[in-house]
C-alpha cells in the first residue's frame, strides 16, 4: 500500500495526515502552537517551530510504515529572511495579520501607482510581501534568501531553494502575474541583494529528502507545496471556474477560481495552484481566532459554547459584532479597524457573545462574496476545522443565502498536500461530497436587516477605532 504524508504549518497549529493511495486518512496528528505578538500589529513566529513540529509529526505518523512522497503547505504569504546558507536572521513576519508595514504600503503605492494592480493583480495591503521587505530594509536588514513555511520545510528536508508560483504571486509588487516571473526592477528597488528563489508549481517535486526521518527514507520525493488556503482548495476540488472555497480556520479565507485574470482593488488577484489557473481571493484577519479568544476568556470547551450559541438563536438576542479584532483584510483593507460589540446588556450571556462572533464572521463572508460578484460563483465548498459541529456553516449559509458543499474529508491543507504528493490522482474520487448545507429561508429577513446594520457599524465607528489603534501602538 502506497502512503503519502501531508503536513501543514498553520497559524495556531501544525497538522499532519498519512493518506493511502485511495485518499483514506490512515493516521493524523496535531501540534498546537502560538504566534508571538511583540508589539501591537506585529505577528511573528520562529521558523524552528515549523521544522520541529514537522519532525515530531513525521516521527509519530510514519512509525512502522514507509512513505512514498511528502507534501507540505503553510500559512502565508510570510516573510522569513535568511543568510546565503538558509540560516534565519530573525523570526518570520506573518501574513496579513501583521500590520507593521503601513507606512511602507503608503510609500510604495504613491511611488508605483496604478501599475501595481495592473502588473501584480492586487493593490498593496498588509497581505503583501513587498512592503514588509521594505520595512526590514528600513529598520533592520534584508536577508539574502526569502522563505515561507512550505518552502522552508522543503529547504530543511532537501536543501533546495525554491518557491511556488502561487506564493510568488502574493509577493506583491515583486512578481509579474502576466509574465509569471519576478519583476526585477521593483524587486531590486525594494529588497536589493535579495536572491529570489527559482519558481515551480505546488505539485512539482522540489527535491528528495537528504536523510531518513521515521518512515520517510532518504531519497523520498518532496513536493514544492504552497500557501495553506490554496492547498485547502485543492483538498476539496474547488479548482474549476465558478468554484468558491470557504476555509473555516483561525482566519476565514475565500478563493474563487476564474477563467481569466481578474483584478479588484478590494481583493487579491493571484495565480492558481495549477498551471493555467487563476484566482480572485479574499481573506478576513480573524474568524476562528475570535472564537478561540472567547473560549480562553470563558474557560469553557467549544462543545459547550456551540450548544449555548445554538440556544441563543439567530441574531444573538440583539448583539452585533464587527470581527476586526486584528484589523481587517478584504474587502475593507484597513489594518487599523478594530473589533466592536454593539448592543450589550447585563442580560447577555457567553452563548450570545459566541453566537454574535459566528454571525460576525458570516457577515464578513457575505461582504467578501459581494465583492467577488464578478467571479461568477456557482458552487461553494466548505473546508477546515470550523465545519465540524455544523452550526457555523449553517449560519454562513443563512446569512449569505448560499448552499455549501461539505466534503467527506475537511482536514484541509495537510490533506491537500498529501494529495499533491500522490501525483496523478482524482480529488473527486479521493474526497467526494458528504453533505450540502442549505440556507434556511426562515432566517433570511432577519439576517438581511442585521447585515445592513453590520455594514453601517464600521463607518460609524471607524474614526474612533483608528484613534484607539494609534493609542495601542503607543502602548509598550
Amino acid at each position: 500500500m502506497s502512503l503519502f504524508l501531508g503536513v501543514d504549518i498553520g497559524t495556531s497549529s501544525s497538522k499532519g495526515v498519512l493518506v493511502d493511495s485511495d485518499g483514506v486518512v490512515v493516521r493524523q496528528a496535531v501540534r498546537e502552537h502560538e504566534v508571538e505578538r511583540p508589539r501591537p500589529g506585529y505577528v511573528e513566529m520562529d521558523a524552528a517551530v515549523w521544522r520541529n513540529e514537522f519532525l515530531s509529526l513525521a516521527e509519530e505518523l510514519t512509525t512502522g510504515v514507509t512513505v512514498k512522497a511528502v507534501g507540505v503547505s503553510g500559512m502565508g504569504p510570510c516573510v522569513l529572511i535568511t543568510d546565503s546558507k538558509g540560516t534565519p536572521r530573525r523570526k518570520a513576519i506573518l501574513y496579513g495579520v501583521d500590520t507593521r508595514a503601513t507606512a511602507e504600503i503608503e510609500a510604495l503605492t504613491e511611488e508605483l501607482g496604478d501599475e501595481i494592480l495592473e502588473r501584480c493583480g492586487s493593490v498593496l495591503s498588509t497581505q503583501a510581501v513587498g512592503p514588509k521587505l521594505l520595512w526590514l530594509a528600513r529598520h533592520e536588514q534584508v536577508g539574502e534568501k526569502l522563505f515561507m513555511p512550505a518552502s522552508w520545510l522543503v529547504h530543511q528536508l532537501t536543501g533546495e531553494y525554491t518557491l511556488d508560483y502561487h506564493s510568488a504571486s502574493q509577493c506583491t509588487p515583486l512578481f509579474d502575474t502576466h509574465a509569471l516571473d519576478w519583476y526585477r526592477p521593483w524587486a531590486e528597488r525594494i529588497a536589493p541583494g535579495l536572491d529570489l528563489p527559482p519558481l515551480a508549481w505546488p505539485g512539482d517535486v522540489a527535491g528528495v529528502t537528504r536523510e531518513t526521518i521515521g518512515g520517510i527514507p532518504a531519497g523520498t520525493p518532496v513536493i514544492t507545496g504552497t500557501i495553506d488556503a490554496w492547498t485547502e482548495a485543492v483538498s476539496v476540488g474547488a479548482q474549476n471556474p465558478g468554484d468558491l472555497m470557504l476555509m473555516y480556520g483561525t482566519t476565514m479565507f475565500l478563493i474563487a477560481t476564474v477563467d481569466r485574470p481578474l483584478t479588484n482593488p478590494a481583493l487579491w488577484g493571484t495565480v492558481g495552484a495549477f498551471p493555467g489557473t487563476r484566482n480572485l481571493a479574499g481573506g478576513m484577519a480573524t474568524s476562528g481566532a475570535i472564537t478561540a479568544w472567547l473560549r480562553d476568556l470563558s474557560q469553557a470547551p467549544y462543545d459547550q459554547l456551540l450548544q449555548e450559541a445554538e440556544e441563543s438563536g439567530p441574531g444573538a438576542r440583539g448583539l452585533l459584532m464587527l470581527p476586526y479584532f486584528a484589523g481587517e483584510r478584504t474587502p475593507v483593507m484597513d489594518p487599523d479597524a478594530r473589533g466592536v460589540i454593539a448592543g450589550l446588556t447585563l442580560d447577555h450571556t457567553r452563548g450570545d457573545l459566541y453566537r454574535a462572533a459566528l454571525e460576525a464572521t458570516a457577515f464578513g463572508v457575505r461582504h467578501n462574496v459581494e465583492a467577488l460578484k464578478e467571479a461568477g460563483i456557482r458552487r461553494v465548498v466548505a473546508v477546515g476545522g470550523g465545519t465540524r459541529g455544523g452550526l457555523w456553516t449553517r449560519i454562513v449559509s443563512d446569512v449569505t443565502g448560499l448552499a455549501q458543499v461539505v466534503p467527506r474529508v475537511t482536514t484541509g491543507a495537510a490533506y491537500g498536500a498529501a494529495f499533491l504528493a500522490a501525483g496523478d490522482k482524482d480529488i473527486n474520487a479521493w474526497n467526494p461530497p458528504a453533505e450540502i448545507v442549505e440556507p434556511d429561508p426562515r432566517h433570511a429577513n432577519d439576517y438581511d436587516e442585521l447585515y445592513a446594520l453590520y455594514r453601517d457599524l464600521y463607518p460609524a465607528t471607524r474614526s474612533i477605532a483608528h484613534t484607539l489603534a494609534t493609542r495601542q501602538r503607543r502602548t509598550p
